[in-house]
């Protein structure tokens, strides 16, 4: 009961009194339909009505034209317009002995209940202890059952700092899959030369999947489980750090950019050599150019930083961000494979090295419904901003109009530059392309283009 006053606290069979009070309460309704019909033979009376109400309790109602067959011991009550209410002795009683056990039913119960407590709370330190015991027996026979039915693997958990997980599993997605068989991947990490691995590729390709699984495998393997794999190797993790997903805070005013930094600078201050890091896609929230220079330089801090070094899972949209590979010696690329089939991507669901080469977005859109007419216009434009068509304004042509190139000089004699872009064409020359990293390409570009 949610009230203690409500009843209902103690078994039957614990206190003798109360199960004589139940008794006799329970049966009240048979013991009033027996005197009913007792009644009734008793007198001749076929309409006596045994009844009950909250002014007069329980009484017997005679119509007016049985009041000739009354017995004597009937005492009147109350006198309505077609009939006449009784009591007896015999059902006054009941009714004293029905109405009281109520009353004593919720206070004998209370009292047990209270007797019982203390007795209980003399034994607490023991209860707790025993119920400590039952829920890790309870955990491991439900990890124990999970593996031999899943097919789970015994994880090898040392002091090293390698990561090496062989045909991993997410051990929910794989049981939820419904047609689909579960594609299992491996990961290797390390903090010499695998430390951070840039993982590129289409949405809905798997790479959230694939990142939650490795943290999952990670924290099963710490919690003493098997774990969904056909091996497993996990150097010692002290903390297992995660920026995935999208969502604001609105109690606090929060927007999910905010959200989203929030939780990134957690991860740097907090994170050590020792930590398992799980980022997907940092920057996002924002501008390209912000995005795209937010996540390169997240990526440089846990490589480069000694105190943080720590191993991570960094998927991205950014494919600027496979140029790392090129300066940082522990950054790896690794992209989720797809096929192109008759203009349709199918997603393969397999981890392989390299970098993703298209995002397949338009494709993905299709997938999710979005209507024909706009999956070709999406295809126009990107068309069109792939292939550098201009507006006369100079700006990426977007509106249904004849494609036309930026103009070009038509005599080799022509200067590019009129005499106003000279400091355009001074920048130019000062630019070495032979040192520039993609994100500074991209930068010095907007630059310039600002100057036009």
């Amino acid at each position: 009961p949610f009230v203690l006053r409500e009843g209902g606290l103690i078994r039957d069979g614990f206190d003798a009194d109360l199960d004589e009070l139940r008794v006799i309460s329970r049966e009240g309704k048979g013991w009033i339909a027996r005197m009913e019909q007792q009644e009734r033979e008793r007198t001749g009376i076929g309409s006596l009505k045994v009844r009950f109400n909250k002014v007069f309790g329980y009484y017997i109602e005679v119509t007016r034209s049985h009041l000739s067959r009354v017995p004597e011991e009937y005492q009147r009550k109350q006198t309505l317009v077609n009939a006449e209410r009784f009591i007896t002795p015999e059902l006054k009683e009941y009714e004293n002995k029905v109405l009281g056990a109520e009353e004593r039913i919720v206070s004998i119960e209370y009292d047990l209940f209270q007797e019982v407590r203390q007795q209980v709370a003399l034994q607490g330190a023991r209860l707790q202890n025993t119920a400590e015991a039952l829920a890790r027996l309870d955990v491991i026979l439900a990890l124990a059952d999970l593996a031999h039915e899943a097919d789970y693997v015994l994880p090898v958990v040392d002091d090293g700092t390698a990561l090496e997980i062989e045909d991993g599993r997410h051990p929910v997605v794989e049981r939820v899959s419904l047609g689909e068989r579960f594609v299992p991947n491996d990961v290797r990490l390390d903090t010499e030369d695998d430390q951070l691995l840039i993982i590129t590729g289409p949405n809905m390709a798997g790479k959230s999947t694939f990142m939650r699984q490795v943290a999952l495998i990670t924290l099963m393997a710490h919690a003493g489980s098997f774990v969904p794999a056909r091996s497993a190797r996990i150097g010692r993790v002290d903390r297992i750090f995660t920026r995935v997903g999208a969502s604001d805070n609105l109690a606090s005013g929060q927007s999910t950019f905010m959200v989203e930094m929030t939780e990134t600078a957690n991860i740097l201050n907090n994170a050590t050599p020792r930590s398992l890091i799980i980022l997907d896609e940092i920057g996002r929230g924002t501008s390209t150019f912000d995005g795209v220079s937010i996540a390169w330089a997240v990526a440089e801090f846990l490589h480069d930083n000694k105190r943080v070094a720590a191993r991570t899972l960094f998927a991205t949209h950014y494919h600027e961000l496979a140029e790392l590979a090129m300066t940082r010696e522990r950054v790896k690329n690794y992209n989720v494979a797809v096929r192109e089939w008759n203009d349709e991507v199918i997603f393969l669901r397999k981890i392989v090295k390299g970098s993703a080469g298209h995002s397949y977005g338009i494709q993905v859109a299709r997938l999710a419904g979005i209507p024909a007419a706009v999956v070709e216009r999406a295809k126009e434009i990107l068309r069109n901003l792939e292939s550098g068509e201009f507006s006369d304004e100079g700006q990426p042509r977007l509106a249904r109009e004849r494609k036309r190139s930026r103009p070009q000089a038509t005599s080799p004699q022509l200067s590019l530059f009129s005499s106003g872009d000279q400091e355009l064409r001074r920048r130019l020359e000062e630019v070495d392309v032979t040192v520039l990293t993609p994100l500074e390409a991209l930068n010095i570009l907007d630059d310039l283009k600002k100057m036009l």
